[in-house]
């Protein structure tokens, strides 16, 4: 597919590639591969990122400070993070070194060898990351809810695994899930680019049109819908950390723009939205609150998140249902939508402004898609979205149960 943006294409070992010419003078390239914690097995959790910090760690041209020097002498970067459904390998540099990325990203993963001094060191890396992750309670307590909303699945269980699991994984575990899963099919290699985009195309072909490997990703079924539940975990901590939220559709379902909308309405960034001005501004019951949407495949969650003091738990967790059912029983004025509309709009438009994101969000787009998805287009359908579309989200939110943890 090409337009005067974009320019994607497929290679015949089924890799796709999506380019882009930008301005400016840094180059944005990347990796995007379909898989995260969800398709680890129990004695592997937390494998999808050890390997994401260990694939880092040597090639049999490369050692490991020569591939952290390759993109940081010039200035630039090599990163990556995982989720539970993608993992993200990718560099940001100054125009020019566009080849040096793609070259450089396709050894890593063709080639990674986990040499097991260099991975026994990460391992350490790994288990202080998780402990610290314990000592955040309003972090972990994202994690504590997915284990219950999850249960009984691939979604349920730490991204980053648990420091028994991390100290069982091998070198040879990791080459195994990089043979498994990061295959030309399941992935997608973004660019963007100052430079000739048709350029880059031909460079990703150079570096990974040669991979041969069959993907081994098994089908996962969608976990079911447990019961709503009302937990309360008591800890030594001096505030309630809360999540509320409800399970929702995957990612492709064409109800997500009303849900995304409807999100920051309720929860979103902005200091205007419902729950900030009734939780904080109003009552002074909080100091952060904040709603999210984190869309799967198959599934997702909508849920909120806040902390406050113990014996205010209560009432804030009540004020979340309330603004849900003010919503589902009376639609918005046709005035007081088309403002709510337009600042999501123009959020999106500024986020547009993130050329990292921008970049990430092509091989997203491609991948989830099959084309792209840019700002341009999600403001359009945005824009198509009535009164009722945000009634029905938030009915889809109370139907599917509120579901709460609270660890205070």
């Amino acid at each position: 597919m090409t337009d005067s943006r974009y320019i994607t294409t497929t290679l015949s070992n089924g890799l796709r590639i999506a380019a882009m010419r930008t301005d400016g003078n840094v180059s944005y390239i990347g990796a995007m591969v379909n898989t995260g914690s969800r398709w680890e097995e129990p004695h592997e959790w937390g494998l999808a990122h050890f390997v994401e910090h260990t694939i880092f760690k040597g090639t049999p041209t490369r050692r490991s400070w020569h591939i952290s020097n390759r993109m940081e002498s010039i200035g630039g970067e090599l990163n990556a993070y995982t989720t539970k459904e993608e993992t993200m390998v990718y560099t940001n540099a100054p125009a020019g070194y566009a080849e040096r990325s793609l070259n450089l990203i396709g050894d890593l993963i063709a080639n990674a060898s986990f040499p097991a001094p260099e991975v026994d060191r990460e391992r350490e890396v790994i288990i202080e990351e998780i402990n610290s992750y314990k000592d955040s309670p309003a972090d972990s307590v994202f994690d504590d809810f997915e284990d219950l909303i999850y249960a009984g699945s691939g979604l349920a269980h730490n991204i980053l695994g648990t420091i028994d699991s991390v100290r069982s994984l091998t070198p040879q575990m990791a080459r195994s899930f990089i043979e498994r899963f990061y295959t030309p099919e399941n992935m997608v290699i973004y660019c963007c680019d100052p430079g000739d985009p048709e350029r880059n195309i031909r460079l990703a072909e150079k570096y990974f049109g040669s991979m041969r490997r069959s993907l081994q990703r098994p089908w996962l079924a969608t976990p079911p819908v447990p019961e709503p539940f009302a937990k309360v975990d008591e800890t030594d901590n001096h505030q309630a950390n809360c999540v509320i939220g409800a399970r929702v559709f995957g990612r492709t379902d064409p109800r997500r723009h009303a849900l995304f909308l409807l999100n920051n309405y309720i929860g979103g960034p902005c200091m205007n939205s419902r729950l900030n001005m009734e939780m904080r501004d109003r009552r002074g019951l909080v100091y952060t609150v904040e709603s999210n949407v984190a869309l799967m495949s198959d599934t997702g969650l909508w849920t909120t998140y806040f902390g406050t003091d113990p014996a205010k738990a209560g009432k804030c967790l009540a004020i979340v249902r309330n603004e849900l059912d003010r919503l589902a029983q009376s639609p918005l004025t046709a005035r007081r939508f088309a403002a709510v509309r337009d600042q999501y709009c123009g959020q999106l438009i500024m986020s547009g402004e993130h050329k990292e994101s921008r970049a990430m969000s092509l091989a997203k787009s491609l991948s989830y898609y099959g084309e792209i998805h840019d700002i341009a287009y999600i403001t359009e359908r945005i824009r198509t979205l009535t009164p009722a579309d945000l009634q029905a989200a938030a009915q889809l939110i109370l139907s599917s149960g509120l579901s709460s943890l609270t660890l205070k």
